[in-house]
């Protein structure tokens, strides 16, 4: 039963690509400068000012916001979970029901850069049951998520040390697959295929540079010969943070409208384009006056994925920004958006029982040296002249375990591998240890980057090294330990190193 159980739940995680990350409990409450602040800065444009608004964002984050570093680490430890469960399925039933779910229990033990040390239990407890029919012509797929976020007394971010999130509806999807129906109904095949499913999903567009994220949606995907396109509608769900964390709306509200187009005539390369719109629909909690917050956004991605030879597999992928959005005291008149993404990866699988694997990765996200408080935010966001060059998304990639930084105005070079140093042992041989080494440098070095503390203009932000180690024990239950050290450079202030150390396990059943 658990191994069925395993399968099919896996059959969900096929759909959502390596970079596609969640983290949907945590709370994020928002901040905004006082009238008397804003009336002020109307009249004030100096270096001195937006080193106050810098500072100002940096102790309201220490105190009322989850930093985005915070956001960044919560869904990575999704991400490793969902990974547990990813492996290939058989082909479904005629009809067949299944359930399941797992218990993980982590514990965090970091230094964010203001505090030396935060310590956080998370318990997570997710259900999920899967009904397909007709040999997989319908889907039905759903899981819930009870979470316990227990901090040390005076740890959190918002003053709530103990909080119980859930139950939440984590996925609810209903999928159709035209081949299989024809097939179970008629008996018949065609030449091509159409996939539908709605509900609410992890959705991912080319490898996950500007979209990987929980959407209730309706998608079609229309196959034919080697070509595969997608369109989609859908809306971010209400309990997603809001990325502008300067804004009186704390929770997301954004509509997407896009399509995707997939060639699969290649033997190793399945090269993508896309086009994405997404549209700002928040509300603020009240009026702030001589600001306005919309950030409404375009992104066209080009890329591919595959294998250059034997072992060797590559990611690719390149986007262009533009749009509109506000910067800091702008209400009026709103700035053009203009902004690039890009972002590269090898990976080697080496031959042999060790099945070690090497790894290299370059990231960069476009800014604006005119943003001198946030990357981000409207608050403190660019200011002078109407072009904003700072890439915003809502996609995800791992920028390190303690450091974590949004891929705005960085440059971000990665260098890893992994082993199982014990293949011939029965207890041992599924420990995996593994490591990597990151090296951050601005785009623009008097721009913001996503962690406040970060309050000297110079371009180098630091290095980060990590260290894992991975154990699956039995069929049922696995455990996990991860530690990082950030090494400021010389655009911190203050370089004392950051540590980060998470200890989890993962019981399914």
């Amino acid at each position: 039963m658990r191994a069925a159980s395993r399968a099919s739940e896996n059959a969900t995680c096929q759909s959502i690509p390596r970079a596609s990350r969640a983290c949907p409990w945590h709370p994020r409450c928002s901040y905004t400068l006082s009238i008397g602040t804003i009336s002020l800065l109307l009249f004030t444009i100096s270096p001195t000012a937006f080193a106050q608004i810098g500072a100002e964002r940096a102790e309201r984050a220490q105190t009322r916001d989850e930093p985005q570093s915070f956001v960044n680490q919560q869904r990575g430890v999704d991400e490793r979970i969902r990974r547990e469960f990813e492996s290939e399925i058989g082909t479904a039933a005629k009809t067949a029901f299944d359930w399941g779910g797992w218990y993980n229990l982590n514990l965090f033990i970091f230094d964010d850069g203001v505090e030396s040390s935060r310590t956080l239990r998370r318990h997570d407890l997710q259900l999920w049951g899967r009904y397909t029919m007709d040999g997989g012509a319908h889907d039905f797929y759903a899981r819930t998520r009870l979470s316990f976020i227990d901090f040390n007394s005076g740890d959190s971010y918002d003053g709530n040390d103990d909080d119980v999130e859930g139950p939440n509806l984590e996925r609810g999807v209903y999928r159709f697959n035209l081949a299989k129906a024809l097939d179970a109904y008629e008996g018949r095949s065609i030449d091509g295929n159409l996939l539908i499913s709605a509900g609410r999903d992890l959705i991912e567009f080319g490898t996950g540079l500007s979209l990987a994220m929980k959407l209730d949606h309706v998608a079609m995907t229309g196959v034919y010969h080697d070509w595969e396109l997608t369109g989609l509608v859908g809306k971010t769900v209400g309990s997603e943070p809001e990325i502008d964390l300067s804004r009186t709306a704390t929770r997301m509200h954004r509509n997407f409208i896009g399509t995707q187009l997939v060639y699969t005539g290649f033997e190793r390369h399945r090269p993508f384009a896309y086009a994405l719109w997404q549209r700002d629909q928040n509300s603020e909690a009240y009026i702030s006056p001589l600001q306005e917050y919309d950030y409404d956004s375009n992104y066209f991605g080009i890329g591919s994925t595959g294998e250059l030879m034997r072992r060797l597999r590559y990611s690719t992928e390149l986007v262009y920004e533009t749009g509109s959005s506000y910067g800091h005291r702008q209400f009026i008149e709103d700035n053009d958006i203009e902004a690039w993404a890009y972002d590269a990866e090898l990976e080697y699988l080496f031959p042999g029982e060790h099945r070690a694997r090497a790894s290299v990765e370059y990231l960069f996200g476009s800014g604006d040296g005119e943003r001198f408080a946030s990357p981000t935010d409207s608050v403190g966001g660019n200011l002078g002249d109407r072009k904003d060059t700072s890439f915003v998304a809502f996609g995800y990639r791992d920028t390190g375990l303690s450091f974590a930084p949004l891929y705005s105005n960085l440059h971000m070079w990665r260098a890893g591998g992994s082993f199982f140093p014990w293949p011939g042992d029965e207890g041992l041989r599924e420990v995996e240890l593994g490591t990597d080494w990151f090296l951050y440098y601005k785009h623009h070095r008097d721009g913001a980057v996503s962690d406040p503390t970060a309050d000297v203009r110079s371009g180098y932000l630091g290095w980060e090294m990590d260290y894992y180690a991975n154990w699956r024990m039995t069929a049922d239950f696995a455990w996990t330990a991860r530690f990082g050290t950030f090494f400021p450079g010389a655009a911190f202030d203050d370089q004392t190193t950051r540590t980060f150390f998470l200890i989890g396990m993962t019981w399914s059943f």
